[in-house]
């Protein structure tokens, strides 16, 4: 049976064949799992899993504790935050007119995910947008404009079917817009059609 390696700079573990090109920043405690790609100048936070048969382009950042689930591609371009969630067969993109005979490299275009958002398997995220933080976007989502802050997007083309709590728990709001997470007990409010935790 196959084992992890440890990089005792950096403190991150790979398994054997895993491919990690030099120039690839790679944080403490992350773990990096069979037949993934991490490419030059990529940048990868700490204590984050990396499964099974994942690409990580060039120049790509995923902040700490983020799980990249099996057979993810993340182009150049993507910019992650904390804590993001990214499901099995997800994809990126980062042209938004490819054609196999014209070099648009220089045409890749910046996607934005913020803090705690979560991609459901199979969803398709188009690039040049902005997922807000807590977002949730279902399995096989296509998702072509910007996402608000805990909202809820399923279908293709994806549109916004509710809001979700930090805990991934549906928001059912009242009519006078105060939402308690059935998980955690925490409170939100919904303004002017955005979700605003409230601190206690």
């Amino acid at each position: 049976m196959s084992e992890l390696r440890q990089n005792p700079e950096k403190e991150y573990y790979a398994h054997e064949t895993a491919i990690i090109d030099e120039g690839a920043t790679i944080g403490k405690c992350t773990k990096i799992w069979h037949f993934s790609h991490i490419m030059t100048n990529s940048v990868i936070g700490e204590n984050c899993n990396i499964g099974q048969n994942v690409v990580i382009s060039p120049e790509v950042v995923l902040g700490n504790n983020t799980k990249v689930q099996n057979n993810v591609s993340v182009y150049t371009g993507v910019i992650c935050e904390d804590d993001v969630f990214m499901g099995p067969s997800m994809v990126f993109t980062n042209v938004i007119n490819p054609r196999s005979a014209v070099n648009r490299k220089a045409e890749y275009m910046k996607t934005y995910v913020k803090q705690g958002a979560t991609f459901g398997a199979n969803c398709t995220i188009i690039c040049g947008i902005t997922i807000g933080k807590y977002a949730f976007i279902g399995a096989g989502a296509v998702v072509t404009k910007n996402v608000k802050d805990y909202a809820l997007i399923i279908g293709n083309p994806g549109r916004q079917s509710g809001w979700m709590s930090e805990y991934g728990q549906k928001l059912e709001f009242n009519g006078e817009g105060n939402a308690i997470c059935p998980e955690s007990k925490e409170k939100y409010k919904l303004i002017d059609n955005h979700v605003n935790k409230i601190i206690t």
